[in-house]
């Protein structure tokens, strides 16, 4: 399965890749990506975290929604897509809504790194101080919500953000908290007025911001 990977980057990362272990909060149009993209490459153990289901509206942009995945939950469906790529992947399912008191049911220490791709900004505060407070790597996706360029996206520490209206948010919070060199992806691309209160979303902009999380975790795994 992983021959032409292995050819790339030889077979020193790719052991290093396979004993790594990836939790992702967050399983829509960016953490589904993220998810891919990680177990195609190569981890062989994730936890995966959502407490949705798949609905009509996911169908623009998010990898498990299909006609035979509405109302199910997300959870489940990605952890039954990730066995069918890799059987060999060991999937931890947290099947429920991210609060304070939530995140105490999951070990942060079983894992190398987390990717947090949820929109809630409460839950990704707590998702954040935990993962600092069991020092644990953490990247944390800003919005990609009203964007139409996936060439603007970029990593970088929360301090060194501009134009995106979440990762102000965040930056203000984060600061607040004496948390200002969290790693994030955002985009300096001004957002689309769409005049409505929900953001609006294309296929191409949530996927390319999944695969661009997940690779900062491959590159940091081989770079370490």
């Amino acid at each position: 399965m992983f021959e032409r990977e292995i050819g790339l980057i030889g077979e020193e990362n790719f052991a290093k890749i396979k004993t790594k272990r990836v939790l992702v909060f967050g399983l829509g149009g960016v953490g589904g990506y993220v998810c891919e993209t990680l177990v195609r490459s190569g981890i062989s153990t994730l936890g995966i975290c959502d407490f949705d289901v798949v609905s009509e509206s996911n169908k623009n942009r998010q990898i498990i929604a299909l006609d035979s995945t509405i109302n199910q939950a997300k959870a489940l469906v990605m952890a039954k897509r990730l066995k069918d790529i890799n059987k060999n992947v060991y999937i931890d399912v947290y099947n429920f809504k991210i609060t304070i008191e939530t995140l105490e049911k999951i070990d942060f220490t079983r894992y190398d790194y987390i990717v947090d791709a949820v929109d809630d900004v409460a839950a990704k505060i707590a998702i954040i101080l935990k993962a600092y407070r069991e020092k644990v790597k953490i990247i944390s996706s800003m919005g990609t919500g009203n964007k139409l360029d996936p060439l603007q996206f970029k990593i970088k520490k929360i301090n060194q953000t501009k134009v995106c209206p979440l990762a102000r948010v965040m930056r203000l919070k984060l600061k607040e908290l004496n948390i200002v060199d969290l790693p994030v992806l955002y985009s300096e691309e001004l957002p689309v007025n769409t005049g409505k209160r929900v953001p609006q979303s294309i296929a191409f902009c949530p996927s390319v911001a999944g695969i661009l999380l997940a690779r900062w975790v491959i590159m940091d795994i081989i770079a370490n």
